[in-house]
């Protein structure tokens, strides 16, 4: 070629090398993500909880990660990062790379509650990507010994013949024993005067020795106390009976049907996560709810296990949707706010 001289390349000639240099470096990266994902989990997996360690939600989890380790190959290290209700925990895996190494595990607070409690930088359907339902169980609606009512609709009738000296125990604004007795109280008509606590055990306690009348309580927490006979308990809130407390009438059989309040859990991944890891992830903790083993732990800390149509990520979008949509109004008019 002679100095001073150029080649054109003639424009369609361009356009199609063009054509397949983008070909090119698409199928490169789908080569490259594929095998990526064939790879994961290629070193630990850390799985985060909002809460301190040896409350319920660590203790699920640590059952759980034993058998899911065996399922991944690698394993899955708990962390728990607290503070605010389990909001900086959740936080931090809504801003953490989407590659399958950090994961959520919250409940019916962390990751539907919380949302009309607090302004999330966040947003807790579009930022987090579901993996599965965990496992669930309903509350127990409790009074001390002293309430002469035998069942549900008597303790109802009693309510609104004293509910100007009835005190009902909550743990915190918002929290599950809030939100249920506000709940009851819309459907039921009643007026409460809230008792606040720094947690479950003093509220209990506080019931125990009748320095309050009414106490919603998780149903692992509060059935020791009712098999011993220092509360009464009138429902659990749903509406088929717990496995844990079969002996314990629904809300509908006690007379008061509808008052369902449902303590969920599940697992999450920051949104971006390829289809591949979490389909790995979730086939993980099927693979786990169906052990035996699990299975007996996870009733002896009294938590009921979904059907296997439920442990899918599209059946946990769709549950915790469903359930920001039902509680959030009621928790807004009740003008909650997070502390």
């Amino acid at each position: 070629m002679a100095v001073g001289h150029s080649t054109k390349f003639p424009r369609r000639a361009l356009l199609h090398l063009a054509s397949n240099l983008t070909l090119g470096v698409a199928a490169l990266m789908a080569v490259s993500q594929a095998a990526w994902a064939e790879v994961y989990p290629s070193r630990p997996i850390t799985i985060v909880v909002p809460f301190t360690a040896g409350g319920p939600t660590d203790a699920l989890v640590r059952t759980l990660s034993e058998r899911m380790r065996i399922s991944l190959g690698q394993p899955l290290i708990v962390e728990n990062v607290t503070g605010a209700a389990g909001t900086i925990g959740v936080g931090r895996v809504a801003r953490a790379a989407p590659d399958g190494y950090t994961v959520s595990v919250g409940h019916w607070s962390t990751h539907a509650i919380n949302g009309a409690l607090y302004p999330l930088p966040f947003d807790l359907l579009k930022d987090l990507e579901p993996i599965s339902l965990l496992t669930s169980y309903p509350m127990l609606l409790l009074s001390k010994n002293a309430v002469p009512a035998k069942n549900l609709a008597e303790l109802t009738s009693w309510l609104k013949a004293n509910q100007d000296k009835v005190s009902v125990g909550t743990i915190g604004v918002g929290s599950a024993a809030h939100v249920a007795a506000v709940y009851y109280g819309n459907l039921a008509g009643l007026k409460f005067e809230f008792v606040p606590y720094r947690g479950a055990a003093p509220a209990l306690q506080d019931l125990i020795a009748g320095r309050i009348d009414l106490l919603f309580d998780h149903l692992p927490n509060a059935l020791p106390q009712v098999r011993e006979g220092k509360v009464k308990a009138y429902a659990v809130t749903a509406n088929t009976r717990s496995p844990t407390a079969p002996d314990i009438p629904t809300v509908d059989e006690a007379g008061y049907p509808g008052l369902y309040i449902n303590i969920w859990y599940g697992l999450w991944v920051p949104k971006g996560t390829p289809a591949e890891v979490k389909a790995k992830l979730n086939a993980a903790v099927v693979d786990a709810l169906a052990d035996p083993k699990v299975r007996q732990q996870l009733s002896e800390l009294g938590q009921v296990i979904p059907p296997r149509d439920q442990q899918t990520p599209e059946a946990l979008a769709a549950y915790q949707k469903a359930e920001i949509e039902k509680w959030w109004p009621i928790v807004k008019a009740a003008n909650m706010k997070g502390e």
